[in-house]
């Protein structure tokens, strides 16, 4: 268990730094492997610490506020994050910024992976080393996936089902901490286990601490809850996403497949239609994922929704001036435990995407969202996302900026009908990545010459013209059998 989460780390978690003014970037192959005995200089001290944790969702969301204070006698520049090799396989989305100053996340990556340690660490490098002496208040926040277990494992099909969530009441830290706090935050006030620390109870909200008391570095105080939460845990181990622009056809059709699975407590009895299908009049709270609600950008057209059996007809779209939502209905409930493949497309006009710039090379600014999918208030969670976002045919110069942290990033070609060198296609691959993406873009940039729009009618006309030639040469053949007069 413990390799399969380094080999997950190795993947996911080297990300890839994008600047507006790059061209597509390699995939990292190698990063820096520090020693197992190393240890972050002891150049900072956390002054106070508060941990928000949040367990409202079908995953852990982390915001971690914390006054930092350089103790050496030199500015210094990076700061070292700490994760358990258990756990690091599972970030996502961790950012790293001046809480009290708005701006961009820090430069943030993986500085360590040594199969043999038992403690990885991320490294932030601070935009100015910070002087002796001197604070900065930084907000770190991630989002830890696949860390909540079902118990009891397996339920009956009405019953509630409960989460257990292992954490530690000091929070991990390569440096002494003087004063900190952790908050739980819980979907409802029914939490009937709690198992380390004696914690204050406000309603649905637990608090640890306050600890005044020095808490040397790495040092743990392991504790557990078991909390109520009768909602599907929504997982989709792949997410294969697609967005074609078409030019000539001032279109953009976008299609998503989805291979998605219940991560909550399996059922320890055979699944019963008749009891499933009364429970439906009264609609009470289920582990079972019985419906997705998909929020599409205004405009959108001509949605589907098909499974490996073909279109599934329970879905309903419902669109307006002010929104369109795309109502999903799998074939049949979702448990923990059980799978469903699905894929759902629609299209979009071109022009609330792109944008024509005035140059002699045609260039041209596609904004699109890197995430859309479903939104549901128990959170859906993707194990990995692939994306391609498929241009014209003799579209070049392609350039892109996004927030999501890459773990491949790839050029490659999509040959469709009609097509003679195919279509250049951006393809962008990352890891661990929550629904809350969703209101993150992707920008790509690329140029598209006046004379490649005309490629396509060029080649059908030609082809037509290839076709009448190839007919009429045919029809001038002799194919008679007897002799000529």
């Amino acid at each position: 268990m413990r390799y399969d989460s380094l080999l997950a780390a190795c993947v996911t978690l080297f990300p890839i730094t994008i600047s507006g003014d790059s061209n597509l970037s390699e995939p990292l192959s190698s990063q820096q492997i520090l020693p197992n005995n190393f240890k972050p200089p002891q150049v900072f001290q956390n002054v106070n610490l508060l941990r928000n944790t949040n367990l409202e969702k079908g995953y852990v969301r982390e915001t971690v506020n914390v006054v930092i204070e350089n103790i050496d006698t030199k500015p210094q520049s990076e700061y070292y994050v700490p994760f358990s090799v258990d756990v690091i396989g599972n970030v996502g989305g961790l950012e790293v910024r001046d809480k009290k100053t708005p701006g961009p996340s820090f430069k943030t990556d993986l500085v360590e992976y040594d199969p043999y340690s038992p403690t990885q660490f991320f490294r932030t490098t601070l935009p100015q080393p910070l002087s002796p002496k001197s604070q900065l208040t930084l907000s770190i926040t991630y989002h830890i996936l696949s860390t909540l277990t079902p118990l009891p494992f397996k339920i009956g099909q009405n019953d509630k089902q409960y989460l257990r969530y292992a954490f530690s009441t000091y929070t991990p830290s390569a440096y002494p901490t003087l004063k900190q706090k952790t908050k739980l935050k819980f979907p409802t006030p029914e939490v009937p286990d709690v198992i380390g620390g004696s914690p204050e109870r406000q309603g649905s909200t637990f608090i640890y601490g306050p600890y005044n008391d020095l808490v040397p570095a790495g040092a743990l105080e392991p504790a557990s809850v078991r909390y109520e939460f009768t909602k599907p845990v929504i997982h989709a181990t792949l997410l294969e996403r697609d967005i074609e622009v078409s030019h000539w056809g001032g279109n953009l059709a976008t299609e998503e497949r989805y291979w998605l699975t219940n991560q909550g407590a399996h059922l320890k009895a055979n699944f019963n239609r008749v009891q499933w299908a009364a429970s439906q009049y009264y609609k009470p709270a289920t582990s079972a994922l019985r419906e997705l609600n998909v929020p599409l950008k205004v405009g959108s057209l001509n949605p589907y929704f098909t499974d490996d059996i073909g279109n599934v007809s329970t879905s309903r779209f419902r669109s307006n001036k002010r929104e369109a939502n795309l109502e999903l209905k799998p074939r049949y409930p979702v448990f923990g435990g059980w799978n469903y493949s699905f894929r759902i497309g629609w299209d979009a006009d071109l022009a609330s995407f792109l944008r024509v710039l005035k140059s002699p090379q045609g260039g041209h600014v596609l904004k699109v969202p890197f995430l859309e999918g479903p939104r549901m208030g128990e959170g859906v969670s993707y194990g990995k996302v692939e994306l391609q976002v498929i241009l014209p045919e003799g579209a070049k110069n392609v350039k892109f900026e996004t927030e999501v942290p890459l773990v491949r990033v790839e050029e490659t070609v999509h040959r469709t009908f009609m097509d003679t060198v195919g279509r250049t296609t951006l393809k962008l691959t990352s890891m661990n990545v929550a629904d809350e993406t969703r209101d993150k873009p992707l920008i790509v940039t690329y140029d598209y010459p006046f004379s490649a729009a005309f490629r396509k009618p060029v080649t059908i006309f030609l082809g037509i013209v290839a076709v009448f030639v190839t007919a009429w040469g045919i029809g001038r053949l002799d194919v008679s059998i007897g002799k000529q007069k």
